[in-house]
C-alpha cells in the first residue's frame, strides 16, 4: 500500500508544481493580459520586472502565511488527505477564477492579486501536506523525500516547456490547464491513506513544535536559500533569457527545462543515496556546487552553453533538495511532521519571495550580473557557514533512525 500512496501523493506534488511553473515562461505576457502593465510600458525591462514581481509575490505571500497553519491543522486533527484534496480543489478554483474573471468583468489588478493570494493559500495546503503524508510512509526518509523531490522536479521540468507552448495559444490557456490538473488530483488525493499517529493534538501544541525543535533551523535555512534561487529564476532568469539572450516564451521554457529535467530525474536516486551516506555531504557539498553553477549561467556566452550550465544547476540542485527535506523528517517525530514540513515550506516560500523581490530589485537597479552573483554566492555562503551545525545534529550516520530500506 505504501507504493500506491507514494504514487498518489507524488502525483499531487507534481500537479501543484506543474500548475505553478506553467505560468513562468510567459509571466510578462500574462500580467499584460491581466491589465497589470503600467501606462507607457513599451517593453521596458524595469516595468516588466515590477509587474511580474507583484503577481508572483501575491501567491507566495499566501504560501508564507498559511503553510504552517495547514501543517498545524493536520497535526491537531490527525488527518491529512482530506486537507490535501481540499487544498488542490480550492487551488483549481483560484486558477480558474484568474482566467475567467478578467474576461467577464473589468477587474482591478488589486483584486487579481487578492485572488492570486487566495490561490496560493489553497495550493500550499495541498503541496505541503502531500509531502508531509509522504514523510509518514515507511521505506526510508531519503527514499520518501526523493519521491517528493522527483515529483517536484518533474512538475517543474514538464511545466516550463509545456507552459511556453501553451502561451502560444493565448495568455490565459496555462491558467485553464492549471485549474484542470488541480481538480483532477484533488479527487485522486482521496485515495491515499492517512498514516498519522491518529492522535489529535491541540493546535497550540502543534505550533510549539517549531520552538522545541530548534535543530529544524538547519534544514529551514537551506530551504530558504534553495528556494531563493528558484524564485530568482522564475522571474529574473526568465526576463534575462528573453531580454539578453533573445528567447521567446517557448525558448525560455526549454532553457528552464534544461535545469528542471535533471533536477527531477536525479531526486529519487540522490534521496536514497542520502539514506546510505548521511545528509551532511549531499547538503553541504551540493549547495556549494549549486551556487557556483548558478553564477556560471550568467557567464555562459551563448544559448547552448547557458543550457549546459542550467543542466549542471539541475544536477547539483538535485543532490541538495531531497537530503534537506529528509533532514526535516529525521528531526521531527511522527505527530509533529505536519507543522515541521509547514515550517520548512514557510521558510522556503520566504526564500522564493526574496529571490523574486531581491533579485528583481538588484537586476533593475544594478545589473543582471550583480543579481546572479548575489544569488549564487548566497548558496555558497550557507554551505560554508552551516557545516558545523550540520555536523552537530544528533542523527545516525544513515539518517534513517533504523528504518528498513527494503520496504
Amino acid at each position: 500500500m505504501s507504493d500506491t500512496d507514494r504514487a498518489v501523493l507524488g502525483a499531487v506534488v507534481f500537479a501543484v508544481l506543474f500548475a505553478q511553473v506553467l505560468l513562468y515562461p510567459g509571466i510578462p505576457d500574462l500580467v499584460v493580459a491581466l491589465d497589470a502593465s503600467p501606462a507607457g510600458w513599451n517593453g521596458d525591462v524595469g516595468a516588466i520586472l515590477s509587474a511580474g514581481k507583484w503577481f508572483l509575490t501575491a501567491e507566495f505571500a499566501g504560501f508564507v502565511l498559511c503553510a504552517g497553519l495547514w501543517g498545524a491543522l493536520s497535526d491537531a486533527t490527525g488527518r491529512r488527505t482530506p486537507l490535501v484534496a481540499a487544498g488542490a480543489i480550492l487551488g483549481g478554483v483560484g486558477y480558474l477564477s484568474l482566467a475567467v474573471a478578467p474576461r467577464v468583468v473589468t477587474v482591478p489588478y488589486e483584486v487579481v492579486l487578492v485572488v492570486r493570494f487566495l490561490q496560493g493559500v489553497a495550493t500550499i495546503g495541498a503541496f505541503s501536506l502531500a509531502i508531509t503524508t509522504l514523510m509518514d510512509l515507511d521505506g526510508g526518509h531519503g527514499r520518501n523525500m526523493g519521491a517528493a523531490g522527483l515529483a517536484i522536479g518533474l512538475g517543474t521540468a514538464v511545466g516550463s516547456p509545456v507552459g511556453g507552448q501553451l502561451y502560444g495559444l493565448g495568455p490565459f490557456v496555462p491558467l485553464y490547464v492549471a485549474a484542470a490538473v488541480l481538480f483532477a488530483v484533488g479527487g485522486l488525493a482521496t485515495v491515499a491513506s492517512d498514516r498519522t499517529s491518529g492522535r489529535s493534538r491541540r493546535l497550540r501544541a502543534a505550533v510549539e513544535t517549531l520552538w522545541r525543535r530548534r535543530s529544524l533551523a538547519v534544514p529551514f535555512a537551506f530551504g530558504f536559500v534553495d528556494r531563493l534561487t528558484a524564485g530568482f529564476f522564475a522571474l529574473v532568469g526568465t526576463v534575462y533569457f528573453q531580454s539578453e539572450l533573445g528567447l521567446d516564451p517557448g525558448g525560455t521554457g526549454l532553457l528552464l527545462g534544461a535545469f528542471f529535467v535533471p533536477f527531477a530525474l536525479l531526486q529519487y536516486p540522490f534521496g536514497r543515496l542520502s539514506d546510505r551516506i548521511g545528509r551532511v555531504l549531499p547538503v553541504a557539498a551540493g549547495s556549494l556546487a549549486y551556487g557556483l553553477t548558478i553564477v556560471g549561467v550568467f557567464y555562459a556566452p551563448t544559448v547552448p552553453t547557458a543550457g549546459v550550465a542550467m543542466v549542471l544547476v539541475g544536477v547539483t540542485g538535485a543532490l541538495v533538495a531531497p537530503a534537506t527535506m529528509a533532514l526535516v523528517t529525521d528531526l521531527a517525530s511522527g505527530d509533529e511532521r505536519g507543522v515541521a514540513m509547514g515550517g520548512f515550506n514557510v521558510f522556503g516560500s520566504l526564500g522564493f519571495l526574496t529571490g523574486i523581490v531581491g533579485g528583481a530589485t538588484v537586476a533593475g537597479r544594478v545589473s543582471f550580473e550583480a543579481a546572479f552573483l548575489a544569488v549564487g554566492l548566497a548558496e555558497v555562503v550557507i554551505a560554508v557557514v552551516a557545516v558545523p551545525f550540520l555536523l552537530g545534529l544528533d542523527l545516525p550516520a544513515s539518517g534513517l533512525r533504523g528504518q528498513d530500506l527494503t520496504r
